[in-house]
Parts: structure tokens; sequence; C-alpha cells
């Protein structure tokens, strides 16, 4: 079972499609002071005066919007507001790029992101069009206000530190995606918005040292992105993974769930952190360690299994950047 899991991870095109990131990443020069924190963070962080600002983009996976371009919308509005409720903050507005010749698409498209923003409480506030390209996608960048005393960074686990998950299960494997778990569209935007939330309260609190949203890579994925970043790593329990009741594990760890966030926290701490998400409508649970091996396992009983050893594999590549402040 170990073996097989970790290789669905290993070879799961939501994991295999991050590794050209480090590389990229390289080529870019470095930033000005005022930089907090940019590559390798849900979002980059910058003070402006004396406040922050969280600036995050994502493009939406082709394969989704082959499928589903109402849905493909609707996603570009949910994963940009995560991206920003990772770091502890609070979305602003959104731009976007669509980029499609086809009318019927475009209209789609922007029903979907239209349902997003009432939902996450974001508004679309300008962007650019291509209407003569010959593909369809759709690209969406947002900002959003954050304290800088206060801000949840993806590079900061210590080993010791317990690994959580926030995450709901009250949803459906979406219709058109089975890599999607829908937990967002049938709720209201009340609930939505407290289970946001979660993480600028953890961070308030002081409760955590590191965390990012889950996403495309799943649970195990998205810790292990984590990790890799820290110089770290990590062993999971695949038994204490939070999932609903009627779907395989197999299936469970590549689904990126409607709503779900991954973070490390000091042991003393986990209890009040996994408040937090409970009291937020999130079903919350440890499910490891951060370690200083720089191997991403996973255990089940007395078995355990390497998914990735960092000193020669890589998800992402990305070195470890820590925030200048």
């Amino acid at each position: 079972m170990l073996k097989r899991l970790a290789s669905e991870i290993r070879n799961f095109p939501g994991v295999t499609r991050k590794n050209p990131i480090g590389e990229l990443v390289e080529k870019f020069t470095d930033h000005p002071e005022n930089v907090i924190a940019s590559f390798g963070e849900d979002a980059a962080v910058i003070e402006v005066g004396e406040k922050g600002v969280v600036f995050a983009a994502d493009g939406i996976w082709d394969k989704l919007m082959r499928a589903d371009p109402h849905w493909a919308g609707y996603c570009s509005v949910l994963v940009n507001t995560h991206d920003i409720a990772a770091m502890g903050g609070t979305p602003i507005a959104m731009v976007s790029v669509c980029s499609t010749s086809d009318e019927g698409i475009c209209n789609r498209l922007v029903e979907g992101i239209n349902m997003g923003m009432k939902k996450l409480n974001v508004p679309m506030v300008g962007g650019h069009t291509n209407p003569d390209c010959e593909y369809n996608a759709i690209d969406v960048a947002i900002m959003g206000t954050i304290d800088l005393d206060h801000v949840i960074f993806s590079t900061t686990a210590q080993p010791g530190d317990d690994i959580v998950v926030g995450i709901d299960l009250e949803g459906r494997i979406h219709p058109s995606f089975q890599y999607n778990y829908d937990t967002t569209t049938m709720k209201d935007r009340d609930i939505l918005l407290k289970q946001l939330g979660s993480m600028e309260k953890l961070a308030k609190k002081e409760l955590v040292s590191a965390g990012k949203d889950i996403s495309n890579p799943g649970v195990v994925g998205t810790a292990g992105m984590m990790i890799e970043i820290c110089d770290m790593g990590a062993e999971i329990d695949i038994d204490s993974i939070p999932k609903p009741k009627d779907i395989d594990m197999v299936d469970w760890i590549k689904m990126y769930p409607g709503m779900g966030f991954v973070v490390t926290t000091p042991p003393e701490k986990t209890d009040e952190a996994i408040k937090v998400f409970e009291q937020s409508g999130l079903t919350s649970k440890k499910i490891g360690e951060v370690h200083e091996h720089r191997k991403l396992k996973i255990k089940q009983g007395k078995e355990e299994e390497t998914v990735f050893d960092f000193e020669k594999d890589k998800i992402t590549g990305i070195s470890c950047q820590k925030p200048k402040k």
C-alpha cells in the first residue's frame, strides 16, 4: 500500500508539473529591500511604508480549462484567495488575463469568475484580454493586506514541529474534474470567509511556524513542497490524514480540496492550532512531524516509505529563501 501511495504521489502530474519552478526562479535577479519574501511563498510579502502588501498570481491548469471553463473561472478566484489567506493576509482585489477566441468559453469563464467573486468577496478590477490566440487560458493576480508582525511563511518550519492540516471534508468530487474536491460552491459566503480566516487567526495567535494552502499536489505533496523549501524532512502518518469516508486514500492524496491548509506548529501549540481550525469549520488533525533528515516519508503502522529524498529529488527545486524580517 505505502509503495503504491509513494509512487502515486511522485508521478502525479499535480506534483511533477512543479518541477521546472526552481530552475526558472534562479534566472531572476535580486529584489529591493522592501520585498520581505518572494519565490517559494504562496504570495510575495512587500513592505509599503509601515504597511504590508501580499501579492500572488495563478494560471489555471489547462486540463481543468479543457474540462470545464466555468469551473476554471471559479477556481481562478478560489486558488488566489487561498494564496493570500495562507500567508495570514486579507484579499483586496484581483486582475485577470483572459485568453480565448471562443465567445462561448469566454462567457463561461466570466460566469465562473463572477460566482467566485460573490462567494469569496473579492472583486475583479481590471486585466487584459487576448481575443485572437489559439488557446484558452485564464490567469489571475491578486493583492491583499497583511500585518507584517504576523505573517505565515512557507520557509520557516523547525525540526520537531508537528504537521497539522485544517481541511473541509463536506463536499463532493467535482463532476467535471476528478482531481478537484468541491467544498465551496454549495456553502454560504460567511462560512467560506470564516474558513479562509483561520490562517489569519493562527498568525495573530502566533501558533504556527510555517504554512501553505493545499494546492494541486494534494495534502502530502503540498506538505512536501513546504518541507523541501525549509531544507527539512518530514514523516507523515497516512492513517492520520483526514479524508471523506467515501473516497479511497489513493485518490484522496491526489485531490485539490476546495478549502484546506497545512501548517507546522511547535508541539506545545498543536492543540490550540487544531482548535482554531475546528472553530473555523475545518476538520483538523496532526498528521506528522518535521525532521532534519531531508526526506519526505510516509508511514503506516510500523511500515514506512520514502516519497522524496531532497538530497537528490525535487518537487519545485527552489532553494531555501528565508524572509528578510
